[in-house]
């Protein structure tokens, strides 16, 4: 099996022309795929390349599942943790897994690579992790496919060609929610940026998306650019302070995590007016909307965690059920969440305090049958049934 997949190691990293000479390949099979899922490749920053798994053999049942983590320190990470080991555990209940295991690298980079190789030496059967770097890990992704062991991006894509990323186009998000201020401010205005942890592979490509919008509306000025780490307290305490030394009217405020809420009280407790935020839509900000909602105003999108889990799981589950991916990127679509339609999100149990509730799409944004366009030899994800995703008021 090494032998393998040292074939499919070498295989996978020819010389570039190698790849070059497969762009066809690539651009017939977007070219193929449903409306929704062609059109995120429309200026996406990934770099997008042949599968490096369409010939892998999975290894027999009971699998060792692992997950690699960068960072745990916010309710939308631990979230998503939470929902991948929900999913897992019926595989274990089942006797298709036989454990599952999570490291926290908590931001470092040398450390997630070394959690890696010890996932390596285990002898994992998949390893699915939430990368804290683009390109660190690469080395470490390497060394994993060559041990027949693939690595299943979430939420930011790496650049190693033996990965697999199941991503979405954030540079296009952050494109949106910028287009989103601008429709909102037509004669132009002030606009703070908060950005989520430097170094994080979405955050360059939100950013990207962000000024290509604002090149196009050179009315909108950026007030100041600061990093929250998609962390809610971080995220109050450098708004608070931007809002300090920034005396001039801020209109909008663009951001590319969760924290809609303390931006929001932020700026209450400055006494300043009420700006319009974008980002993704939450349970607290969704209560502290309907307790105040003359000092929240949202236009987004619901990046939610729920979703983000499943569809790492049904990737991993359909390679390790033989089916293959044929490309190396999955673009997954992000839902809308308009501020006009915050009353269809809302359920009681979400109030200013909820921090950990995140709200549930009433069907599920990337039904099954359309990630059956991304795999060859496709069929059903077992394990997976969305009816059964419980709901946000849950305990």
């Amino acid at each position: 099996m090494k032998k393998l997949m040292r074939g499919l190691l070498a295989a996978s990293v020819l010389l570039p022309a190698a790849h070059a000479a497969r762009a066809a390949d690539v651009q017939e099979v977007i070219n193929s795929l449903p409306e929704i899922l062609k059109v995120q490749y429309d200026g996406a920053p990934q770099k997008v390349l042949p599968s490096a798994w369409d010939n892998w053999t999975p290894p027999p049942k009971p699998w060792k599942w692992c997950h690699s983590e960068s960072y745990q320190g916010n309710p939308w990470r631990v979230t998503v943790t939470k929902e991948l080991k929900r999913l897992v555990d019926g595989l274990i209940a089942e006797g298709s897994v036989e454990s599952f295991e999570v490291s926290d690298s908590n931001g470092d980079a040398s450390q997630q690579i070394n959690q890696i190789r010890a996932f390596i030496d285990k002898g994992c059967s998949v390893i699915t992790s939430f990368p804290g770097s683009a390109t660190a890990l690469d080395d470490a992704i390497d060394a994993a496919a060559e041990a027949g062991i693939p690595y299943i991006s979430g939420s930011g894509a790496v650049t190693s060609v033996n990965a697999i990323n199941v991503d979405s186009n954030y540079a296009r998000w952050g494109y949106d929610m910028m287009k989103s201020i601008a429709k909102a401010l037509p004669e132009g205005g002030n606009v703070l940026l908060v950005e989520g942890i430097a170094g994080s592979p979405i955050v360059a490509q939100e950013r990207e998306g962000g000024d290509k919008a604002l090149a196009e509306h050179p009315n909108l000025k950026v007030a100041r650019s600061v990093n929250g780490n998609w962390t809610a307290n971080v995220t109050k305490t450098v708004v608070l302070q931007a809002l300090a030394t920034n005396p001039a009217p801020i209109d909008a405020v663009w951001t590319t995590g969760s924290e809609s809420r303390v931006v929001a009280e932020a700026f209450a407790e400055a006494g300043r007016p009420a700006p319009l935020i974008t980002g993704s839509l939450t349970g607290d900000a969704l209560g502290y909307w309907k307790a105040n909602p003359d000092k929240y105003r949202f236009d987004g999108h619901a990046l939610l965690p729920h979703w983000t889990a499943q569809t790492l799981y049904r990737v991993a589950v359909r390679m390790l059920e033989g089916q293959k991916p044929k490309l190396n990127t999955l673009l997954i679509p992000i839902p809308v969440a308009s501020g006009a339609e915050l009353d269809k999100w809302y359920q009681d149990c979400m109030t200013p305090d909820a921090v950990s509730v995140f709200p549930i799409p009433k069907e599920d944004p990337v039904p099954d049958e359309l990630l059956a366009a991304y795999f060859d030899k496709s069929g059903p994800t077992p394990g997976y049934d969305y009816s059964k995703v419980p709901d946000a008021c849950a305990e």
